[in-house]
């Protein structure tokens, strides 16, 4: 297939310079995570101990097992088993101690690694919700939803399980290489000439395989972001026949993802056959190095003196050099699932310290009581609102809020080269309605987006009530502002819950009433439960129109001064938009509103009417007096042209 058909984005080479080594950074702030589970770790670290302890005792007890029980009682005319029993009573117990031991180590690991990542997570849906738009305009939200599942899943991999196994690791090491030395030094010689070589093996495998599980991670988050992005755009896909290139850019990234996981764990599953294979043959020369000194009667040196070799000792020392060798084989190969889950711990703290959304706003919303002129501050629900002043020198004072908005000489670009609105400037008083048209990248959208404060203008004034926005702290200037937008979002819950989203404080009667308002009652009345029916998903029982129609309740419900329409009726037919129509209009009466069309006929009673082209205002006026001009309006209405 001609790869110049398909579009860049759904072809991009995934592109990653992962390295394989140890972010330390990342681990020490893992590990704070975890210091709120010191006394757990603790209990943890004592288990492991016992456990770890109660392994090598049972090693060393086969010594004293073959030495001084089997091997006289194999040569006693009349043997007597009592102290046989005795002892493998006593063995039995510490086999139970560090059974108790390992099941409540793993225990307590589950409950960190579930609390570590239930703090993460609280932690970063908090963060999430400070972060401004823009982050969501640059990654997508497969890639974002990744954080919460693929990379949070490793961490949790490597707490419960890597965590627990590298500890116990390596005090079965420390426990291991001591009883080694205390029954023969020549022997752990040899062991540790052996691990040697099985050291430089699992470095050069842990070397490879350490950067293709790093790779496999960050492309697992890109094929993610793919596939809900595909999965979002199906009908888009389908409409433009685009199947066999979508299919072609997914197996390209699945590719690539399966290469990544095909090389990771390709190396990481070599390495204990081959460490198991250079272990048998570790084994072999110690057997054969053991009997020699048990039959020559050689001196065996040891930490406590010399003695002579057994055949108990033999044997312990086989089972202690295997218990040696294993545990480091599973150290090196936890090592890439740490690398892995620190990996993933990077992509979330990145998450985590990115900017929030910034606010230097001092200036509030309240509820207010006028007499006489006078505003004060109310918590009774008077149905006003007032701006609250404080100032530097201890003194409030308190402007009305009324819905004027002005744009004065606006500048902005959604990067600092590229300017997209160029010195816009509107007066919008209370109670008028301003509608924008133009074609598709204008800025109609843009200049809304400015008002509600998602991005921040380059230069140039927008003041609201006389106030600069910039002085209004955001949750309150966006509670201010009444929004229905042309994308509809419902979220899973009752049909009253989601009118009642637009207002917490709304009594039923007042979701009815804001329904009625924008005619979505009727058909609301006709659902299985009515208001009370739940939505789910994406709302699929009811039509892209309805869907519209409970957005506009939802923004109704909110009693805002401020209302901003973008494309509000584009879902609904033109029937049922007459009806929508004389709703908004009652919605519409005494608030400043911002309409954004493309339907003409829906702005025609607006009072200013401006047309944007290419970021700039080119005319303004009242529908008689742009079509008295006979300019771009009066093309745009009369068909000469059409918006592109």
């Amino acid at each position: 297939m001609n790869k110049k058909n398909i579009s860049p984005d759904i072809t991009k080479e995934p592109g990653h310079n992962p390295k394989n080594k140890l972010d330390m950074k990342t681990a020490k702030r893992l590990i704070s995570y975890l210091s709120q589970y010191r006394l757990r770790l603790i209990a943890v670290i004592i288990c492991i101990l016992i456990s770890s302890l109660a392994g090598v005792a049972s090693i060393l007890f086969i010594r004293t097992l073959i030495d001084n029980f089997i091997d006289p009682l194999l040569n006693s005319a009349v043997p007597d088993y009592s102290d046989l029993i005795k002892v493998l009573i006593a063995m039995g117990l510490i086999y139970l101690a560090g059974i108790v031991a390992t099941w409540m180590y793993n225990r307590f690991m589950v409950i960190i690694a579930q609390g570590t990542l239930k703090k993460i997570r609280d932690e970063m849906f908090a963060k999430m919700q400070l972060l401004p738009i823009s982050y969501f305009d640059r990654h997508t939200h497969g890639d974002i939803m990744s954080h919460y599942t693929n990379d949070t899943d490793t961490l949790r991999q490597m707490i419960a399980q890597s965590l627990a196994q590298i500890i116990s690791s390596v005090f079965s090491l420390i426990a291991v290489f001591f009883s080694m030395l205390y029954l023969s030094v020549w022997l752990t010689l040899i062991v540790i000439v052996s691990i040697y070589f099985i050291m430089q093996l699992i470095k050069f495998i842990t070397r490879k395989s350490g950067r293709y599980f790093m790779q496999m991670q960050q492309s697992l988050g890109e094929l993610n972001g793919y596939i809900e992005e595909m999965t979002a755009g199906q009908k888009v896909v389908k409409i433009f026949c685009r199947e066999e290139q979508t299919m072609e850019a997914f197996e390209k990234k699945n590719d690539y993802w399966r290469t990544s996981a095909q090389n990771a764990n390709g190396y990481a599953n070599t390495m204990m056959p081959m460490v198991n294979a250079l272990g048998y043959m570790q084994y072999v020369i110690i057997a054969v190095a053991g009997g020699y000194l048990a039959i020559s009667q050689a001196v065996n040196l040891t930490v406590t003196g010399t003695n002579t070799m057994t055949l108990g000792m033999i044997a312990s020392f086989l089972t202690l050099s295997r218990n040696f060798t294993n545990p480091i084989a599973q150290i090196s190969n936890q090592f890439n699932s740490i690398i892995t889950a620190l990996a993933g711990a990077s992509r979330i703290f990145e998450l985590m310290d990115e900017e929030p959304e910034t606010d230097d706003g001092y200036v509030t919303l309240v509820r207010a009581d006028i007499k006489d002129g006078v505003i004060n501050e109310t918590q009774k629900r008077t149905g006003t609102w007032a701006w609250k002043h404080p100032h530097g020198d201890g003194t409030t004072t308190y402007t009305k809020l009324e819905g004027n908005v002005v744009l004065d000489d606006v500048d902005f670009g959604y990067v600092p080269d590229k300017l997209v609105l160029h010195n816009i400037s509107l007066y919008a008083h209370s109670g008028q309605k301003i509608a924008f048209v133009g074609a598709t990248g204008a800025g109609k959208t843009t200049i809304t987006n400015l008002i509600n404060r998602f991005y921040d203008i380059a230069d140039g004034k927008i003041r609201y009530d006389a106030i600069n926005i910039n002085k209004i702290r955001k949750s309150d200037l966006r509670r201010s502002l009444g929004v229905v937008l042309q994308d509809v979002n419902l979220f899973t819950g009752t049909v009253m819950e989601n009118i009642r989203y637009g207002n917490p404080e709304a009594t039923d009667e007042q979701c009815i009433a804001a329904s009625k308002l924008a005619n979505a009652h009727n058909f609301i009345k006709m659902l299985p439960e009515g208001y009370n029916t739940v939505l789910k998903g994406d709302s699929g029982g009811l039509s892209q129109g309805q869907r519209q129609l409970i957005s506009i309740a939802r923004a109704a419900v909110a009693d805002p001064p401020v209302m901003i329409l973008d494309e509000a009726t584009s879902s609904i037919d033109t029937r049922t938009e007459e009806l929508v129509a004389r709703g908004m209009d009652k919605l519409m009466e005494g608030r400043t509103v911002f309409v954004i069309a493309h339907r003409l006929s829906t702005v025609k009673n607006s009072d200013v009417i401006m047309v944007l082209d290419h970021g700039e205002i080119i005319e303004r006026g009242d529908h008689q007096s742009l079509i008295e001009r006979k300019g771009t309006y009066y093309r745009l209405y009369t068909g000469a042209f059409e918006l592109e």
